[in-house]
């Protein structure tokens, strides 16, 4: 059963490969293949869930090498939610793009599946070099993704993507030089082995590669100040791939979770960890009040989206650099919320874009809507999702935040930032909402278009994912919190990956 753990890695791998081979096919086939696909590795997501809640922790050893030689993809709790999300999202923005968005350049469902490939990989390693290779996969198949279809915006866009990821790269490759040097190993387990009985000699480049890899996963995660890129380049790229983009920051902040709250986290005193939680706290209220106010300055709903991600990810690492257990778990399940609704808000975008007479999502360009009481009622709900209000997932997502957030000395800081935010967002919402489809309907005497149904339906499902985890909040919050336990306490990861071999004097014997 432990080689079904490699599945979401293999299954998009082959499928991007054979989508190149026979390119030349019928669209119809690579689009049946493609939704196979990702139908798949939902399967095998739902698998991972499972398997997560019986077992703490399963290995796949590749090759059958022992850890610390040999490469160890790692499934706990953690990793199979965001499995279990990307295959979600994945499935949706295939089925969506499947409408004609994957027509508008070459080679859309063979990227997006090498796209997943890395997404899934960085999820599943255990190893700090193997996940900047996969990395690397994933950001190599956004860039195509990002031009696909081409364009003057998409192309400044992708140009300032590619050049500032290439540093974070270089970056990456200078951090693990620098861990490499010191433990000689790059395994997860037993580079937290050796981090935590390191003398204090070593201490000052422990902080330096502590310090390039917060550098690198902000860069990821789009932390300020290294989130400029993010605005333009998820406003430009076609409804399907931004949307798929959502998951890219979380990508980001999924690598600083387990490397540092477990490579540098076994150790209970961490002093790597100290100078980088200092400095991400404050840095993510920034980046919190940035995307903020970007959300109510923005011209578009694409760039409105665009901010929103921001707001997300700026309350997702300031509850990580507050370093608590509870907290965290809050934060997963508000992850899982804003993921998805960022999601809807850039399909929702390109929808109603498509009937318009003119200026696609533009706000400042009056311009007659058709079917607007369809998509006026899906995007009143995903509006209410999106800003926290009740029934939906936002509300329990940030209730939960703020409950765990209450003992902590500072936390009127981040309540006033996450309820400000949420104001600002509200308005914002506010005012496109109240200018498309609360303006006195305009007959200009041309044919209505009909209402594409599947892209409709795709949309509207997605927004029923919100109202899904606030019913059955209980069990995925419960779920959450024993991940959450699992990622602070970093001796049972290392302990289920290394096994029986112990670190000793730079020898690994059992």
């Amino acid at each position: 059963m432990n080689h079904l753990m490699i599945m979401p890695i293999v299954i998009p791998l082959l499928t991007g490969a054979f989508l190149l081979v026979m390119y030349r096919y019928n669209i119809g086939r690579q689009r049946s293949l493609s939704i196979g696909s990702t139908l798949l590795l939902v399967v095998f997501a739902v698998w991972a869930v499972l398997q997560a809640g019986v077992t703490d922790y399963t290995l796949y050893r590749l090759g059958n090498w022992q850890p610390p030689f040999g490469i160890v993809l790692v499934l706990d709790r953690l990793t199979a939610i965001m499995l279990l999300l990307t295959a979600l999202l994945s499935l949706f923005c295939v089925l969506y793009a499947s409408r004609g968005s994957d027509r508008e350049g070459s080679h859309f469902h063979a990227l997006l599946q090498f796209q997943l490939m890395g997404i899934n990989g960085a999820f599943l390693t255990g190893d700090l070099f193997n996940l900047f290779v996969f990395f690397e996969v994933l950001l190599i198949a956004s860039y195509a993704l990002l031009l696909h279809g081409g364009g003057r915006a998409r192309s400044r866009a992708g140009l300032h993507y590619v050049i500032i990821n290439l540093a974070g790269s270089a970056l990456f490759l200078l951090a693990l030089g620098i861990l490499y040097g010191i433990a000689g190993t790059l395994n997860m387990a037993d580079l937290a082995h050796v981090i935590a009985n390191a003398p204090e000699a070593d201490l000052p480049l422990l902080k330096a590669a502590s310090l390039l890899l917060m550098v690198v996963f902000g860069i990821k995660a789009a932390l300020l100040p290294l989130l400029f890129w993010l605005p333009r380049a998820y406003s430009a790229a076609s409804a399907p791939v931004a949307a798929l983009f959502a998951i890219m920051t979380k990508v980001g902040f999924y690598a600083m979770v387990r490397v540092f709250l477990v490579v540098f986290g076994l150790d209970e005193a961490a002093p790597a960890n100290d100078t980088v939680l200092a400095w991400l706290w404050p840095m993510a209220l920034v980046t919190l009040a940035l995307g903020a106010i970007g959300v109510l300055g923005a011209a578009s709903l694409r760039t409105l989206t665009a901010y929103m991600v921001i707001v997300s990810v700026g309350i997702l690492l300031a509850t990580l650099s507050r370093n608590d257990e509870q907290l965290l778990a809050a934060s997963l399940f508000y992850l899982l919320h804003s993921t998805c609704m960022t999601a809807v808000f850039f399909l929702l975008a390109d929808l109603i874009g498509r009937y318009r007479d003119n200026g696609y999502d533009r706000f400042s360009i009056i311009s007659p809507l058709s079917h607007r009481w369809i998509l006026g009622s899906v995007f009143l709900v995903a509006a209410v999702s999106m800003a926290s209000l009740p029934p939906f997932s936002g509300f329990v997502s940030k209730a939960w935040i703020l409950q765990s957030s209450s003992h902590l000395p500072d936390y009127l800081w981040l309540w006033g930032a996450i309820l400000i935010s949420g104001l600002l967002i509200i308005a914002a919402l506010s005012r496109a909402g109240s200018g498309w489809f609360w303006r006195p309907e305009e007959h200009t005497g041309k044919t209505v278009p009909a209402l594409d149904s599947a892209r409709t339906a795709a949309v509207c499902v997605m927004v029923t994912i919100s109202f899904l985890l606030a019913l059955f909040a209980q069990p995925v919050m419960d779920y959450l919190a024993a991940a959450a336990e699992l990622v602070y306490q970093p001796s049972g990861y290392v302990d289920a990956v290394l096994g029986d071999y112990v670190r000793q004097g730079g020898e690994v014997t059992e």
